[in-house]
């Protein structure tokens, strides 16, 4: 105030109010440019108002923190916003919460699945269990299914079949959790997994096999167990689960955004239907580490790592879910038990550092592939040349639009994929 009244009258004062008038029309041009820089936000992709991602149905692509979920109420928001469509293994009294948060999940009740191993329990006795199990139960929409066992060896299969028959008929609509151990090659083939096909009647095939290892290195096994599961899924017309490393313990690797995008899109490449993470809530013993919510229940930075990749897969799924798997092969280090480039039925030319590569078939008999860069540390170019002529598209994994490829898409993060096609 001091300021302005040195200055009536005066020459100063007329320069200070030419200043105020210049400082006024900058404000309402700085406001014009905030409103410019929004249309350029929106012009080179940016939607706010749109940015809403519809989320894939379990019993079409399975999306699941692998472990036990408390009956919180937090705790269940958090897993619907990273990404998940199955809040994992819920006590039968937190249903309802699980329902609430828009969720579903799998029911672990111990009167039945600390009974699983028991051959000598009539079939009488186990249906009763499953029947006052399933109860009060099988009508809630938030029962994707019941929690059997994890692992077994061969010699339960006979048994959990009972087991998961009980649950089939008395609520049909849900799913007997039986997940399987690692394994590859022939013998693993037809003496466990089509062996468990046999015994156990399964609607879906889950395993796990965490092969990231803190030396930087991903085991071939990784892949092996997958040639196994696709080639068992597609003879028998059952889906397969991949459960992937997503903390850090013993000897494993240190989760990192590369490691996630690799087991993912590995797992899309051949053909999947289903992804768990082990796991989401830090084990509270020995070298645990850097799961999505540590051992004193914080979010860490695996939370946001899961989630970027969780939204990609339910962008990627209206696409996804309409295409049949027709061959996989490696165009670089390619695995024991697994093809090379020379199998490729698509693509005339690949290239661009260590890739693998998923190829399907799309409705109208459109050619797909999905291109991995098997790399967890370092980006890659590539370059791809299907075998037909017409467009190569793209589908966006941030909005799900297909378009024309072309430009800086031809780069792959660590680990990611990019998933095209050849429109005729």
């Amino acid at each position: 105030m001091l300021f302005t009244d040195n200055l009536k009258g005066s020459h100063e004062m007329k320069c200070f109010s030419m200043l105020l008038t210049a400082l006024l029309i900058a404000t309402v041009a700085v406001s014009s440019a905030d409103m410019s820089g929004k249309d350029k936000y929106a012009y080179h992709g940016f939607r706010y108002k749109e940015a809403i991602v519809n989320y894939v149905a379990p019993e079409d692509f399975l999306i699941m923190p692998w472990g036990w979920t408390p009956g919180d109420a937090q705790a269940l928001k958090d897993i619907k916003d990273c990404g998940f469509n199955c809040a994992g293994f819920v006590a039968p009294e937190h249903v309802k919460l699980v329902q609430k948060a828009g969720l579903k999940c799998f029911v672990d009740d111990p009167s039945v699945s600390t009974h699983v191993t028991d051959g000598k329990m009539s079939d009488t006795d186990i249906e009763k269990r499953v029947d006052a199990m399933t109860a009060k139960l099988k009508d809630n929409p938030a029962v994707f299914g019941y929690y059997v066992m994890d692992e077994p060896g061969p010699p339960l299969f006979a048994n959990l079949a009972r087991w998961a028959d009980a649950i089939k008929k008395a609520d049909p609509s849900a799913t007997p959790y039986i997940n399987l151990l690692p394994g590859w090659g022939p013998a693993h083939e037809t003496n466990y997994v089509e062996q468990f096909v046999k015994d156990a009647h399964p609607t879906y095939l889950s395993y796990d096999n965490y092969a990231l290892l803190d030396d930087g290195s991903v085991g071939q096994g990784f892949y092996m167990n997958m040639e196994v599961m696709r080639k068992v899924s597609l003879k028998h017309h059952i889906p397969f689960w991949n459960i992937i490393l997503a903390n850090s313990h013993f000897h494993y690797a240190d989760v990192t955004q590369g490691g996630l995008n690799l087991q993912v899109y590995a797992t899309l490449a051949y053909g999947g239907r289903g992804i768990s993470y082990f796991t989401y809530f830090a084990p509270l013993i020995g070298n645990y580490r850097n799961a999505a919510v540590d051992q004193f229940l914080h979010k860490t930075p695996t939370w946001d790592m899961i989630r970027l990749i969780n939204m990609q897969i339910h962008t990627l799924a209206p696409t996804y879910l309409k295409l049949k798997s027709v061959n996989v092969f490696h165009n670089q280090d390619v695995p024991s038990g697994c093809l090379g480039m020379d199998s490729s039925k698509l693509l005339a030319e690949v290239s661009g550092g260590n890739l693998l590569v998923g190829e399907f078939e799309g409705p109208d008999k459109t050619p797909f592939v999905m291109i991995v860069n098997k790399d967890i540390h370092k980006s890659t170019g590539f370059h791809a040349k299907f075998k037909g002529e017409g467009t190569v598209m793209m589908t966006n994994p941030y909005t799900g639009e297909t378009a024309p490829f072309g430009g800086e898409n031809g780069w792959l993060a660590p680990g990611s994929g990019v998933l095209l096609s050849l429109k005729k």
